[in-house]
């Protein structure tokens, strides 16, 4: 099915079924080096079914388009037993992405047992927005070299998401809620979560929401400046925020202070019975400063009104030299076409 010549052994990892006592399915890949690669003949046991079986599916999910061949299988080098002597033979492997196409087609208990435990875990990643395998995470690999533990990504992108203005917005107004002097539509309510904001930002890079977007944005720079955003270009709606601006080491910095302070506030708010506005400020001071952060005294020296106006504006300078780039390669790329057709008629 393929001309790839092999130059490595066939990789060790297991894709394992379990059952537990309620009848609940589970499913576990064990990878070696971050991959997993089975032949033909193992699926069909893992499955199983008849090898033929397996060739008949593998056959109609390339003939369907739903996976690439030279994507999907490898040959490797085997090592068996023949007799009494090691004999090496040239096999077509396939990887996860074919392994979990066939479990959706294969027809028998464990083809359908492995249906069940998928419909269940994409039904919880729909409702809840996440799924996790509770057991593999509690009891990561001793060797982790051999093994790939994700647990510390997965940290970072929690941390990720709970340090978004959004989340932290909805966190600390719920933390807000059990103070003496809350108030929903307060103004000034609003005022101290933009304090925050501000503290946490200068904190993590020594300067305020306002400032970091006034000084990195620049319509001369990739991108406007901005180092992630929504998409696949910058819109307008992102030079407003001042997170999209950081580099990769100040994002985690800021989120791994965010979610310390989070869960100390929560602490606090739940252990306090009366506890005013006011006093949040200093918890926050103390909080940062107990840690070695710099603390923000004021407000800053440019407001969030200015910063958004500059922004504002140094995006649509940014959008006009982008739009005058694709101009250009527009024109490029129908000159380009218009040679290819010229050449083609000459030739035929």
């Amino acid at each position: 099915m393929t001309d790839l010549i092999p130059e490595e052994l066939a990789p060790n990892g297991e894709f394992l079924f379990f059952t537990s006592e309620d009848g609940k399915t589970r499913v576990e890949c064990r990878f070696e080096s971050d991959t997993l690669w089975l032949t033909q003949a193992s699926i069909a046991d893992l499955y199983q079914v008849t090898p033929q079986a397996i060739t008949q599916h593998i056959k109609a999910i390339f003939d369907e388009g739903e996976l690439v061949q030279n994507l999907t299988c490898k040959h490797y080098l085997q090592v068996q037993m023949e007799g009494e002597r090691p004999v090496e033979r040239n096999k077509l492997h396939y990887n996860l992405s074919m392994i979990i196409a066939i479990g959706y087609r294969v027809r028998s208990s464990r083809g359908s047992q492995f249906r069940r435990w998928a419909t269940q875990t994409l039904e919880e990643y729909l409702v809840k927005g996440f799924a996790m395998d509770d057991e593999r995470l509690k009891n990561p690999p001793v060797d982790q070299s051999m093994v790939p533990d994700y647990f510390d990504e997965m940290l970072e992108r929690i941390r990720d998401i709970r340090a978004s203005e959004r989340r932290v917005y909805l966190r600390v107004r719920e933390i807000f809620a059990m103070a003496a002097d809350y108030q929903p539509n307060n103004k000034d309510t609003n005022l101290f979560f933009q304090s925050i904001q501000n503290k946490l930002h200068h904190a993590t890079t020594g300067m305020t929401a306002a400032e970091i977007i006034s000084t990195r944005v620049d319509a001369d720079k990739p991108n406007a400046g901005l180092t992630t955003f929504k998409g696949d270009e910058v819109r307008k709606g992102d030079v407003t925020i001042a997170k999209n601006y950081l580099s990769q080491e100040e994002v985690s910095e800021l989120n791994r202070i965010v979610t310390m302070w989070l869960d100390f506030a929560e602490d606090q708010a739940l252990r306090r019975k009366q506890v005013f506005l006011k006093d949040w400020n200093e918890k926050l001071d103390s909080f940062l400063a107990f840690n070695d952060r710099n603390v923000l005294q004021g407000a800053g020296s440019i407001s969030k009104s200015q910063a958004d106006l500059k922004a504002k504006n140094t995006y649509e300078q940014y959008e006009a030299k982008r739009r005058g780039l694709k101009e250009i390669q527009g024109q490029q790329d129908s000159i380009s076409a218009l040679r290819a057709l010229l050449k083609k008629s000459k030739e035929e």
